[in-house]
């Protein structure tokens, strides 16, 4: 799905009004999609760094029969969670980081991006709702405003960190869909993870190997310098800044 007739804009070079248009394709999609299939992925790879092959922004959506491992670990881990403590595990963890601002890269109303304590890529984010939500088709229309508000800061501080079109692969979860409608999946908040692989500069990536695959993940520089680099970083686009002048 592509995001604009003009291949050159991305996401954050984009108006609030054409992001709330994708966030409402999004949902129309989840909803038709999840009507059928038990699982809907939404997902971004963005970049060639990403194995983008086509430079225009856009997204792709996936519909599975079954849920993938990622969902069923998703689906385990905020199932038990709310069983022993009586409230979804990411609702819950979404107070607690905005109370300690530590990993907190942006925020309104509605949503806040961190740098979560388990990121093992640089400038990881997960993006979550303050609210209590099971699904993309589930949001309010001032809640689908706000996220598209919320995005384009996001990555518009992205791409400032190192003034390039900021590479990273994205993507939504949210509680399954087709038989599972009819299912209690309470244990479930809505949220979306932003994998970035940048690590020192526009061309210094980094790589998930040694040490990484065979053991665990080594982390460069921790979620709250990670955030706070982030959190520090205008919310001008660079390229929409007036040219300095010496």
């Amino acid at each position: 799905m592509c995001f604009h007739p003009w291949s050159d804009l991305t996401l954050p070079l984009m108006s609030l009004a054409e992001i709330r248009a994708v966030i409402d394709a999004w949902a129309e999609l989840a909803a038709e999609l999840g009507a059928s299939y038990p699982w809907v992925q939404i997902f971004e790879n963005k970049g060639a760094m990403m194995g983008c092959s086509n430079p225009h922004p856009h997204c792709q959506v996936w519909a599975s029969s079954f849920l993938p491992n990622e969902a069923r670990l998703e689906e385990r881990t905020q199932r038990q969670y709310r069983d022993q403590h009586g409230v979804p595990m990411l609702l819950e963890y979404a107070e607690q980081e905005a109370r300690r601002k530590e990993r907190l890269v942006v925020e309104n109303e509605d949503w806040l991006v961190v740098v979560p304590y388990w990121a093992t890529w640089p400038f990881q984010t997960l993006l979550l709702p303050r609210r209590h939500v099971l699904r993309l088709q589930d949001l309010r229309d001032s809640e689908r405003d706000s996220l598209a508000s919320i995005m384009r800061r996001l990555l518009i501080k992205y791409d400032n960190l190192f003034r390039v079109s900021f590479p990273y692969s994205m993507g939504w979860h949210g509680a399954p869909t087709g038989p599972h409608l009819q299912e209690d999946c309470g244990h479930w908040q809505l949220h979306a993870h932003y994998y970035p692989p940048l690590l020192r500069s526009a061309t210094i990536r980094k790589f998930m190997v040694g040490y990484e695959m065979l053991a665990q993940a080594q982390r460069d520089l921790t979620p709250e310098q990670a955030a706070e680099r982030l959190r520090s970083l205008p919310e001008v686009h660079y390229k929409q800044r007036p040219q300095e002048t010496s």
